[in-house]
């Protein structure tokens, strides 16, 4: 924190003004303060070089929210807003245009006190964090175009985050444009959306070509689906992405970035938004699963096993495609659900309804039942697949035969 803070107040209640300035005679002695009303705005800032500006709010939102805006563009100084009344979307209005703080203009003197302080520590930080950026972008660590960490230190920055804060819970994405979107790709507008998606503890980085890596700690998987949504949304013009997501627990970074990859490239293959990353066993399973010998095996592991594939390989599949086909079978409710006994997809409309059920009968396997309805022929059929086979593009790819086959029955 500087020796010295000049302090600009600005307001056009000069009762007001006097008031709060003899709120703030509690600050140090060296420090000082600068009264002005919003016509002289701009150019006081200019004249006093101010460390932190004190706007009252305006009878007009809109002449408020353009001096704020007018001084975030000119300079990097703390901004507290001091409001007459509590509006929420005024509020955020501001917090959008770029103040830092804000209280009543009938605070207290400690509280005004106080906060003013606090707000010209965490400018000085907030200046520090500029200066190492500026070094991190001359020193080629952070891309000055993007503000994103660069792909040659990727490794290094995600890996010191995880041991820095013995990080074991999270999720790391890799996202890149669709094929429907790359005509309209750029990496600037990409890059803006994802620093604008994410939090301040996390991580985004480029990755090679069009691809870019996003470490969310202590984050599910519904939170990076979350996470994913904000940043199409950010991006705007109806912009597409795909995504391969993988767990970071108990992976190093090469492991994590090679399932996430892998998850990208089925994302892509399959044109599918995002995929979800096998995750490895944790235990061996080909003497449980492959083995036909006659020694006694512990069925309780394989219940563990389905119950872990229909967290992570069925439940995602099925939400997703539900996503997916909404949109394009028309007047068709589609249901899905897992439990205990089950996993079910369920396609109905006035002329068909058919069901897809997987279900755990014991031992290594599990049976799909597929049935359409009224009908007796090929398209009804019991599928039995290995605990080992069940993965997202098997799935997938039974899932969508059976809903086309759904569409040509009820055609």
């Amino acid at each position: 924190m500087n020796d010295k803070n000049s302090i600009l107040l600005i307001s056009d209640d000069d009762d007001l003004s006097k008031v709060i300035e003899s709120k703030l005679i509690f600050l140090r002695a060296n420090d000082s303060i600068v009264l002005s009303g919003y016509k002289d705005a701009i150019s006081n800032l200019k004249y006093v070089n101010s460390d932190i500006v004190l706007i009252h709010e305006n009878n007009s939102q809109q002449v408020t929210l353009d001096l704020i805006k007018k001084i975030r563009e000119l300079k990097n100084v703390c901004i507290i807003l001091l409001v007459n009344n509590y509006d929420k979307d005024m509020i955020l209005a501001c917090y959008d245009a770029g103040i830092d703080d804000f209280t009543f203009s009938t605070a207290a003197d400690f509280e005004l006190v106080i906060r003013t302080v606090n707000n010209i520590k965490h400018n000085s930080v907030k200046l520090q964090a500029m200066r190492n950026q500026k070094l991190l972008e001359q020193l080629n660590v952070i891309d000055e175009l993007t503000g994103l960490y660069n792909y040659n230190y990727s490794k290094q920055v995600v890996e010191n985050y995880i041991d820095d804060n013995l990080l074991d819970d999270g999720v790391f994405l890799v996202v890149s444009p669709s094929e429907n979107s790359k005509v309209k790709f750029s990496i600037e507008k990409m890059a803006h959306a994802i620093l604008s998606s994410i939090r301040v503890d996390d991580t985004a980085t480029l990755g090679r070509g069009a691809k870019f890596y996003i470490l969310l700690p202590k984050t599910s998987f519904n939170g990076a689906i979350v996470v994913l949504n904000k940043i199409k949304e950010n991006y705007g013009d109806n912009f597409e992405i795909c995504a391969g997501i993988s767990s970071i627990s108990h992976k190093s970074y090469d492991e994590m970035e090679h399932d996430a990859l892998q998850a990208l490239s089925d994302a892509i293959a399959t044109n599918a938004e995002y995929v979800l990353a096998e995750e490895k066993e944790e235990y061996t399973l080909d003497d449980w699963l492959v083995t036909e010998s006659d020694e006694p095996k512990n069925y309780k592991i394989f219940r563990q096993i389905f119950n872990k594939k229909m967290e992570k390989v069925i439940a995602p599949v099925f939400f997703r495609l539900q996503k997916a086909w909404e949109e394009k079978l028309f007047d068709t409710q589609i249901e899905q659900f897992t439990d205990n006994e089950q996993c079910v997809f369920h396609l109905k409309n006035k002329k068909q309804d058919s069901v897809l059920r997987i279900v755990y009968p014991g031992f290594a396997k599990i049976v799909i039942y597929i049935n359409h309805e009224g009908l007796d022929s090929p398209e009804n059929k019991e599928i039995q697949l290995s605990l080992t086979k069940i993965s997202q593009k098997e799935l997938i790819t039974i899932v969508e035969d059976f809903i086309k086959d759904f569409k040509y029955t009820s055609a």
